[in-house]
């Protein structure tokens, strides 16, 4: 669909008279983004400012939109992604115009959502649909949901996915970090840390992962999850910033605009807490009035709002940027 030297052009000679033409047009001006044009798509670049994130970003963009699963080989490795929003579709051919119609939803949110396709009776078979039925999975869920209404519409697919492209578990990516970090429910953010490749960090993921389970009809739940080992030059600044140590799995509630926040207490190192008792915990603490009331306010948190996030991250990467007199003075506090 499109090549990745056409793609660097287009960041290289982002400075053209067109191109800012383009992102005035379409309300995108915005200073330190990065835009990549393909084809008659704007794609904005929200993610950690990393070269080799970034590259990464950029091969995802010249894939197509659908992959194609043909065989169980591929079947298995489709089941295997279990940390993106993914939808699968069966339809008679690539010809197809339910197919094309589903081709033309992928572009609209192509490459932060994954769309696969099937042509093949004995792999629709395997994943229980039917022709041109289309099945939305949700981040670490067990079973999908399969969109009402077919067959669909370009708009169909989009609308649908739409009002549910907020997880109840969801991954902070380094290609992503800032959009989902800005998507908070109600000024709050549940946040755990887990490294995945920690035994207690894989445990207490998997009971997390038994609570969004239990939890996936409630629109008011949302939790991110954070492994350390995606973001290494972070962990000093979070640890410093919510008093806490990343050795082990934590999870707490953030004010995202005052960056109150609380933690759980684990009393009991050697055993984490059950899926019970952490969605009590939630409940307890995930409103307006919690951080407050309880008194549980770190004074010294700095707020991790997008742009000083934007500005720690960019320093950590080794890049130079400009702090206010009010972040210089919050810096030097720590």
């Amino acid at each position: 669909m499109y090549n990745i030297q056409s793609v660097f052009n287009l960041l290289i000679h982002s400075n053209t008279s067109e191109t800012f033409r383009r992102l005035f047009l379409a309300g995108l001006l915005e200073v330190e983004s990065i835009y990549i044009f393909a084809d008659d798509e704007i794609i904005e670049y929200d993610g950690e400012l990393a070269a080799d994130t970034l590259l990464e970003f950029l091969y995802d963009v010249i894939e197509e939109p659908v992959e194609i699963i043909s065989n169980d080989r591929e079947l298995k490795g489709f089941h295997h992604i279990e940390e993106d929003i993914k939808l699968m579709g069966y339809f008679k051919s690539a010809k197809s115009s339910h197919f094309i119609e589903y081709d033309d939803a992928a572009e609209e949110f192509h490459p932060f959502i994954k769309f696969f396709a099937t042509f093949e009776p004995k792999i629709a078979k395997k994943l229980n649909l039917k022709m041109n039925e289309v099945d939305f999975y949700e981040p670490f869920m067990i079973k999908p949901v399969t969109i009402p209404g077919k067959p669909y519409t370009e708009d169909d697919i989009v609308s649908f996915i739409e009002e549910h492209d907020r997880p109840t578990l969801r991954k902070l990516e380094p290609h992503s970090m800032y959009e989902i970090w800005e998507d908070d429910i109600n000024g709050q953010h549940i946040v755990a840390f887990a490294e995945e490749s920690d035994p207690d960090g894989y445990e207490f993921l998997e009971i997390l992962k038994e609570v969004a389970q239990e939890n996936t009809e409630n629109p008011d739940l949302s939790i991110i999850w954070i492994d350390p080992d995606d973001f290494p030059l972070m962990v000093p600044y979070w640890e410093k910033t919510f008093r806490i140590d990343l050795s082990s799995p934590q999870i707490g509630v953030v004010d995202v605009e005052d960056a109150d926040s609380v933690w759980m207490e684990m009393d009991d190192e050697e055993n984490m807490p059950t899926a019970d008792e952490l969605d009590t915990w939630i409940e307890d603490w995930s409103c307006d009035c919690r951080l407050e009331e309880k008194h549980c306010v770190l004074s010294h948190c700095l707020a991790l709002h997008h742009s000083f996030f934007r500005k720690i991250n960019m320093v950590s990467a080794g890049h130079c940027t400009c702090f206010s007199a009010n972040e210089m003075h919050l810096l030097r506090t720590f």
